[in-house]
């Protein structure tokens, strides 16, 4: 990994001013050597947890280990402060393990969405996101956008739920790190059951940095049990009245320290706005697609520093069963972009990738920019990065004046999800079967 010290991404922010981030090109120092794709696929890292899930006989016990897959889906973006490379329109991913498979395809450009489909014996998970970006002055707030649903086809049953939001800090001066805040309902179409999760913001002192705490409920709406934990380590449950009387014994436990209002006058990032006023003498009045009044509000906690969770306040409440526990990362990942083990390998061509016809031409691994990121070429790296937009840019040329058949995508619909109700990216098959690949599909 290069040292990004001698970069300052407020030189490149500063031009972004009434700009959708998405759309703006970013100096490759600034990115880590995997395409969104890949880093989408590192939702499936726990997917153990989801074949635990299908062989419970109780609703509820499923519900809890839905939930618990669904947080440990965000555990390796702690301290992940590299940027994935946006992929090219039709540019594909698959990855093979044990406990499942998945594709997963850039369906759209503009928007950008990128859509997945695992499946294994046991179930099938599948979604499509759209990451919103919006820039705060002192931070960025990554909004993913989408909502991935969970099957289990021999059960009948479905859930569903949306990410939460991650506020990347300290972008102009001190040191960057993340946070994910916000609310997330997993939902159990069949049985009537959510879980209810709250990921809650460092707060003051950092007494609640990376705590989730959240309930199950029935369909008559009765809490049934307290889930709790961290989404970058564990996550634990226990039944709802054994969390009631150890709250009256160690309610300070879950007091926020900075419950207080807010000032109407601040953004998400808590960034006043006489500091944005501030910030090179911009006006206010040039954040053209920023919403300044929105109610998600992520505080920043420190000024130009990582803040450390407090040990202190760790909670284990009597009769908890363990649900998820996070694997440790490898001893050289400060030298490998934070990446976990299971991340390391997402690039990796196995021999039998190497055949003729074995892997899909549109697959990320062929990208020429991020394997030059990878082998530490850097002005390689961003001179194909440079080549493939451009590449990108004469194929949508052609794209409107139909010359490309209206090749893209090919693996997925637009269409409604049958559980949620709502428009969706919906894989049609015919992937792991395809014969056509004799097909130029030179998009790198």
């Amino acid at each position: 990994m290069f040292s990004r010290s001698d970069f300052n991404i407020w030189s490149v922010l500063k031009n972004c001013i009434g700009k959708e981030l998405s759309k703006i090109t970013m100096p490759v120092v600034f990115n880590e050597p995997l395409s969104f794709l890949q880093r989408m696929t590192e939702y499936m890292e726990y997917a153990k947890l989801l074949r635990i899930a299908s062989e419970q006989s109780d609703p509820i016990e499923r519900l809890k280990y839905v939930s618990a897959f669904a947080v440990s889906a965000l555990a390796s973006n702690w301290e992940r402060l590299g940027k994935p490379f946006n992929p090219l329109l039709g540019e594909t991913y698959e990855l093979t393990r044990p406990e499942f498979r998945i594709i997963c395809e850039q369906v759209s450009h503009h928007p950008p969405i990128s859509a997945f489909h695992a499946d294994s014996e046991s179930f099938s998970f599948h979604g499509s996101i759209h990451p919103k970006l919006k820039f705060w002055g002192k931070s960025v707030e990554i909004q993913p956008k989408g909502t991935v649903t969970v099957e289990f086809p021999k059960l009948g049953e479905a859930y569903s739920w949306c990410n939460v939001n991650c506020c990347v800090h300290n972008i102009i001066v001190g040191k960057l790190w993340i946070e994910q805040y916000g609310m997330m309902d997993v939902v159990s179409h069949k049985n009537g059951l959510k879980a209810t999760l709250n990921f809650k913001t460092a707060g003051v002192g950092n007494k609640d940095l990376h705590r989730v705490e959240g309930y199950i409920s029935d369909r008559n709406k009765r809490k049934t049990h307290f889930l709790y934990g961290k989404w970058t380590e564990f996550i634990k449950c226990t039944d709802y009245t054994s969390y009631e009387e150890y709250c009256k014994e160690n309610g300070y436990k879950f007091k926020r320290a900075d419950e207080r209002s807010k000032s109407p006058n601040e953004s998400p990032g808590t960034t006043p706005r006489k500091v944005l006023s501030k910030l090179n003498s911009l006006k206010m009045s040039s954040f053209k697609s920023l919403s300044i009044s929105e109610p998600d509000d992520p505080p920043e906690p420190s000024e130009g520093d990582i803040p450390k969770s407090d040990s202190t306040y760790s909670i284990d409440i009597p009769n908890s069963v363990s649900l998820w526990e996070a694997e440790a990362r490898p001893g050289n990942t400060a030298e490998y972009y934070q990446f976990t083990n299971f991340a390391m390998s997402l690039n990796q061509l196995e021999d039998h990738m190497k055949q003729p016809r074995a892997l899909c031409p549109t697959d990320s691994r062929l990208r020429p920019d991020i394997r030059k990121l990878e082998q530490g070429d850097m002005d390689g790296a961003a001179a194909e990065k440079t080549r493939l937009e451009e590449k990108q840019r004469e194929n949508r040329k052609k794209s409107k004046k139909g010359d490309d058949g209206g090749l893209f995508p090919r693996w997925f619909k637009h269409t409604i999800n049958p559980h949620t109700k709502q428009e969706d990216w919906i894989y049609q098959g015919g992937y792991w079967e395809r014969t056509d690949d004799t097909l130029e599909l030179d998009i790198f």
